[in-house]
């Protein structure tokens, strides 16, 4: 099995208690596709026992790969900024990213995002779901199949959980479970980072409450007893689910946190947010997006990303040291992505337009070789001169880099419905 499947760790190998199932299935005369079924269910059961997380940092507008993590300074289209070096030889990335500049051996870069469409709701939706959807068929975002695939049936907090309480751009490339159905839609945070609804009735006692679930399931349990109906554990589920979120309240309350935590983070709105990703990673959410808006810089680009890449340094930073102090950082991996990137050229306003021709995103965490480079750009960062990739690619990565096999298949009714599109693979050279 490849190494490139699994973070590094030497229990999330292969191990041999799975191993001798899926041998015992073959002795038992399982073959061909029952086989795969067999080993798709065992894979999915150690995946979800692994523990692993995925935390997508938004950057939603469309942040400039010439101000990261593809420089081109003393070009035409460098802008004013230098390149500065990293801890890892032979990597340099924007003035503006000092202290990611002492972690690059942590992250995984890839410079070479060829994805075509400029426009921004489409382009957040390619990029979220690997493809564009069809007219009778709605692919579920990235987050969702992270949910499905990693998501515990038990658990008593949310499997994806989306933080993006700025306006602008708040409806490009919003969440969509897609044919996944709602079981698997983000819980969208969109106007407070309380979530809605949570609280008991005006009047109800949590004791009233817990006395009034303790006959509901006593009635559910006696009605399905003999008809043993997937819908009834369903609801039952659901409930349990609810019963869960109302206990994680908590999560979202940062006043549980030390004032030196949340000063480390920053009293920033993407600081403070990047604070809760770190709290749901660590109770078990798997699937966790923070957005920070908003990067459309048509105009004074240099200025508006002087302030964006700074908080973005010191909040992604922040966040990996963190995640690595608490063991999760092995466990978790962490995304940076936009819709696309900027154009190389400088526009009248001092502005950079949309382009989606030749940009980056970078990787941390689970699966990922630090101290990597995917793919070039040319002298003036005008095209992709090595390694192109695209959407589909990435969502490859992702899948790969957290043990999902990205040449599975759903299936809608009889129609196989692969994870990614035909001829899509993982980025190799990111991979750990």
């Amino acid at each position: 099995m490849s190494k490139a499947r699994y973070c590094g760790s030497p229990e999330h190998a292969m191990n041999r208690r799975l191993f001798l199932q899926s041998a015992a299935a073959t002795g038992l005369g399982v073959t061909a596709g029952g086989l795969e079924a067999f080993s798709n269910r065992l894979l999915a059961a150690e995946l979800r026992r692994q523990q692993k997380h995925v935390l997508l940092l938004w950057l939603a507008g469309g942040s400039s790969q010439l101000e990261t993590w593809d420089p081109k300074p003393g070009r035409p289209t460098g802008g004013p900024f230098r390149a500065i070096p990293t801890v890892t030889p032979g990597i340099h990335i924007s003035e503006l990213l000092p202290k990611m500049a002492r972690l690059m051996n942590r992250v995984g870069l890839v410079r070479s995002l060829d994805t075509r469409i400029g426009e921004h709701g489409q382009a957040a939706e390619l990029m979220s779901r690997g493809r564009r959807s069809e007219a009778e068929l709605v692919y579920p975002d990235f987050g969702a199949v992270v949910a499905k695939e990693l998501g515990q049936r038990d658990s008593q907090v949310p499997d994806y959980i989306s933080l993006y309480l700025a306006t602008e751009g708040q409806g490009s490339g919003r969440p969509n479970p897609g044919f996944l159905g709602s079981r698997y839609a983000a819980m969208r945070l969109e106007r407070s980072l309380k979530p809605e609804n949570i609280n008991l009735p005006e009047g109800l006692s949590e004791k009233e409450h817990t006395e009034r679930e303790h006959l509901r399931q006593y009635l559910s349990d006696r009605f399905n007893r003999e008809r043993n109906a997937d819908e009834v554990r369903g609801y039952n589920s659901t409930y349990g689910r609810v019963r869960g979120l109302m206990r994680s309240d908590s999560l979202f309350n940062l006043e549980k946190e030390p004032a030196a935590v949340r000063d480390r983070y920053g009293r920033t709105d993407f600081g403070q947010h990047a604070l809760i990703a770190r709290r749901l990673i660590e109770a078990g959410v798997p699937m966790v997006r923070v957005a920070r808006a908003w990067w459309d810089s048509h105009a004074d680009n240099f200025e508006s990303h002087r302030e964006l890449v700074a908080e973005l340094d010191h909040v992604m930073s922040t966040l990996l040291v963190d995640l690595e102090e608490r063991g999760l950082l092995s466990s978790t991996l962490v995304i940076t992505l936009s819709e696309f990137g900027r154009t190389p050229t400088i526009n009248k306003d001092i502005g950079r337009d949309h382009f989606a021709s030749a940009w980056s995103c970078s990787f941390s965490g689970c699966g990922i070789r630090g101290g990597t480079v995917h793919g070039k750009t040319d002298a003036d960062g005008k095209s992709v001169a090595d390694g192109k990739v695209g959407a589909g690619d990435v969502t490859a990565t992702i899948y790969q880099a957290i043990g999902i096999n990205p040449k599975k298949n759903y299936y809608v009714g009889p129609r196989p419905v692969p994870l990614v599109p035909e001829g899509s693979k993982p980025i190799k050279t990111v991979l750990a």
